[in-house]
């Protein structure tokens, strides 16, 4: 589930912009997804409808940052409010149970043993993606624009588009994962995905992608996702109470976006010092 909201967000942070509605999304898409599927639908129109209300409050996001010029954050921030809303007034404020356990296996398949399904489908994904962002054309649009909107402009990349589409991206899969949050979990509550787009977020920037845009990697952030979810796992092991998985994964978000900015800081500072020894020495 994280892998899936971090390859996501990597999308939208990777171009300098940053998506905090994704936990809605997730709860909203798992809400209807197991509605659905309780009440009779097919995975298949379920799974779609899920994935449509994603790309849905994407569109939202993408339009609102690109065409309103609303920051990014602003725009998701409100988005997140309106979507955990909505997940109230769709549940009622109710639990959405009783889903039929052939939809709840899903979740616990494994192959040759050992290897869960949704896992080796997830890294499937990844690798897609990963091809998808390095190889294709259309694919490097991403980092580019996040190194240098104003040169990605003047070369012809498409800027709005291209940011639509991450933020579509983003929103379809947070859906993804909130239908594997409903077949993995097995109920959905009100306050579902509730704070996984810190996870998401930290997961990314674990994983190496800049917050400031233009560098990071899907593969980054695969591994980022697994450190996050193993954090209350390693809780436990130490002996520490779970309640402190929120305050650590804070923590460590600070912790690393500090460093980052450190980093970008120390490059943008090395970077101009090559070019005005560059120029002194044409000068010569």
């Amino acid at each position: 589930i994280y892998i899936l909201l971090a390859i996501g967000v990597s999308f939208v942070i990777v171009m300098g912009d940053i998506d905090v509605s994704v936990g809605a999304t997730l709860g909203l898409t798992a809400a209807v997804c197991a509605t659905m599927i309780r009440d009779g639908s097919s995975l298949l129109s379920a799974s779609v409808t899920a994935l449509m209300i994603g790309a849905v409050i994407g569109l939202v996001n993408g339009i609102g940052v690109t065409k309103l010029h609303i920051p990014a954050i602003i725009m998701t921030l409100g988005v997140n409010g309106v979507v955990r809303g909505s997940i109230y007034v769709y549940t009622e404020g109710k639990w959405v149970e009783n889903l039929p356990a052939v939809f709840k296996s899903y979740g616990q398949i494994t192959l040759a043993g050992f290897v869960n399904l949704f896992l080796l489908i997830t890294v499937l994904i990844v690798i897609g993606v990963y091809l998808y962002l390095n190889k294709a054309k259309n694919g490097k649009y991403f980092a580019a624009i996040g190194d240098n909107i104003g040169g990605a402009t003047l070369i012809g990349i498409p800027v709005d588009r291209t940011r639509i589409l991450a933020f579509v991206l983003c929103g379809v899969f947070a859906a993804l994962a909130g239908i594997v949050f409903a077949s993995k979990i097995g109920f959905v509550t009100p306050t579902a995905g509730s704070g996984y787009e810190m996870k998401a977020i930290a997961a990314c920037v674990l994983g190496g992608v800049s917050l400031t845009g233009g560098v990071g990697s899907v593969i980054g952030a695969m591994f980022g996702a697994i450190i996050m979810s193993s954090i209350s796992r390693i809780l436990v092991f130490l002996q520490f109470s779970s309640n402190w998985d929120d305050t650590i994964t804070g923590i460590l978000l600070i912790l690393i976006v500090v460093a980052d900015a450190l980093i970008q800081k120390h490059l943008k500072k090395k970077a101009r010092k090559e070019r005005l020894a560059a120029r002194d020495l044409k000068a010569q």
